[in-house]
């Protein structure tokens, strides 16, 4: 391999095939094979795993129970924009090679069980040597262009699983078996290179995926309640304020909490949006609105906010070097950046926020970069209750087509097409999303449809769930034998590893003719393309015109 790194698992990868200088996302190349590492090292414990499963996995052991948590928090910090710091990471090297030494013991010498003379079980050197491991254990490591593309579609919606089981566990919501089934399928991505098995890994993957989704929307209403219609403030107050960013709402809970009397406000940003939705959080009066826009337009809405920062998950941009605002961003969770200060948790998930607090006290108030309101708040329980207004304005015609435009936001010019189309819509179309995404189009003035507003806001990626189960609903309200037969069409916008997980669940639901865009996967090789295309109707975008033609809109 002649390339610094390769990395091919984010929509902008360089030249849509792979970044193989340094990452389109920032990352250096010494980041990029600690990623590589780190991945490898989880596999070997999947290894381990697949010749051990618990007799009763919904009740795991203390053991089994920290090994889940620590290889999702692992593949968590290796999604797109995560994590940088590359220490942190070999951090986590270290701490999985010494799993998997006391895994390799507690099945070998208590269990009696003979583990295959496998590399991926035997290797160790020291940290001055990770680098040079990485790269003969990398993405290209794996010769075979269509075996490599099913096993990193995999590893990818891996990824973005184990970010949707690490947000339910610290809401205290854990599933052992899903968590079992992450590790497992790391482990025969090792063992299986048949490209029928694989295939059949990918939905597998998929039908997992749909667990962890649901497993995350009760730990989340559970928590907070179910979201609910909601005016949220573009604009700014008077008062210093915390810009938080990323997805966990656990941790802006025990932010709200520990500020409630601190003399400033707290504002989301990007992700961080729909906490604004949840009744529980909505009753923290100096959760003041949301500030900005989606991850990509941080480096200039951060000089302008004035106040500290708290990523709590994926969703960094490097700051320049001569960025006002690198001094006061913090890191939390699987995220890390060098020079950031990062809050850790203690034994029981609490974190000490006071440093960043005491910091925004210090700073001026958030320069206003625009305003007005934003309405959100249509997750699946906000929807049902709206269910009779729907299927009569469905039924009278008044909505002819719902559009599916979940998904990522990105800096690529070709992103304008999704504000285009959201234009271009006729005005008895309804758009439902989740994500980022709805940053392209959330601020148009598209009116509303009887009442109901034409863009329909889940959520969070993560909440990604409750699209599916809106479209579920809305089969069984008109007694259809097919989910494909209803008026939705799927015109998604994809970023990162997240959006892939989504991709698959959708696919094991049955979910057909998904439109992806600005461009497919660069992990796809040309005949795992080919079968997606001719088995479940996945396509790419052209023009706003010729795709309302293709649609039927």
């Amino acid at each position: 391999m002649n390339e610094k790194m390769f990395c091919f698992q984010c929509q902008e990868t360089a030249g849509g095939a792979g970044c193989k200088i340094s990452g389109v996302c920032g990352k250096t190349p010494q980041v990029a094979h600690a990623q590589d590492l780190l991945i490898y090292v989880l596999k070997g414990l999947g290894v381990i795993a697949n010749h051990h499963q618990p007799d009763c996995v919904k009740k795991p052991c203390a053991f089994r129970k920290g090994l889940h948590a620590f290889v999702n928090d692992a593949l968590f910090c290796t999604i797109t924009n995560a994590n940088f710091d590359v220490e942190s990471i070999y951090d986590r090297i270290d701490k999985g090679l010494a799993l998997r030494e006391t895994f390799k013991d507690r099945v070998t010498n208590r269990k009696g069980i003979q583990l295959p003379e496998l590399e991926v079980l035997q290797w160790n050197c020291p940290r001055e040597q990770y680098d040079g491991k990485a790269q003969e254990v990398g993405v290209l490591a794996e010769a075979n262009e269509d075996i490599r593309s099913l096993k990193q579609l995999i590893t990818y919606g891996l990824k973005g699983m184990a970010a949707y089981l690490e947000h339910a566990a610290r809401l205290g919501q854990a599933d052992s078996e899903v968590d079992e089934a992450v590790l497992q399928i790391l482990g025969q991505l090792v063992t299986c290179n048949d490209a029928g098995e694989l295939t059949a890994l990918v939905l597998k993957t998929g039908e997992w995926g749909v667990k962890a989704m649901a497993l995350l929307d009760k730990a989340n209403t559970t928590a907070y309640g179910h979201p609910e219609m909601t005016e949220v403030n573009i604009g700014v107050g008077s008062r210093p304020g915390i810009l938080i960013s990323g997805h966990d709402l656990n941790d802006i809970e025990q932010l709200l909490e520990q500020s409630k009397d601190a003399g400033i406000d707290i504002y989301t940003h990007g992700e961080m949006l729909p906490a604004h939705y949840y009744p529980r959080l909505k009753q923290y009066s100096h959760l003041k609105g949301n500030y900005g826009n989606a991850w990509w337009k941080q480096r200039e809405e951060f000089e302008a906010f004035n106040g500290p920062i708290l990523f709590t998950t994926n969703c960094i941009v490097p700051p320049l070097p001569n960025a006002s605002y690198k001094e006061r961003v913090f890191t939390t969770n699987s995220t890390g950046f060098p020079g950031w200060k990062h809050i850790p948790a203690d034994a029981d998930g609490k974190k000490d926020f006071s440093e960043i607090i005491a910091l925004a006290q210090t700073c001026q108030a958030p320069k206003e970069i625009e305003t007005g309101t934003i309405v959100g708040g249509f997750a699946h329980e906000q929807v049902f209750a709206l269910a009779d207004k729907v299927v009569e304005a469905v039924k009278s015609g008044a909505i002819r087509k719902f559009v599916v435009m979940g998904g990522c936001d990105g800096r690529m010019k070709s992103r304008e097409y999704y504000t285009e189309f959201a234009k271009a819509l006729p005005k008895d179309c309804v758009i439902l999303t989740a994500g980022c995404a709805k940053y392209k189009y959330n601020k148009l003035a598209l009116g509303d449809i009887g009442g109901i507003p034409r863009v329909l806001d889940a959520g969070q990626c993560n909440d990604s769930y409750s699209l599916a189960l809106i479209a579920l609903k809305l089969k069984e309200v008109f007694g259809l034998d097919d989910v494909n037969k209803l008026p939705i069409v799927y015109n998604i916008a994809w970023y990162e590893q997240k959006a892939v997980i989504v991709l698959l669940a959708l696919l094991s639901l049955g979910v057909k003719n998904i439109h992806l865009g600005p461009t497919l996967p660069a992990f796809l090789s040309p005949n795992v393309a080919k079968v997606l295309v001719e088995n479940f109707g996945i396509g790419g975008i052209s023009t706003v015109e010729e795709d309302m033609k293709r649609f039927g809109i």
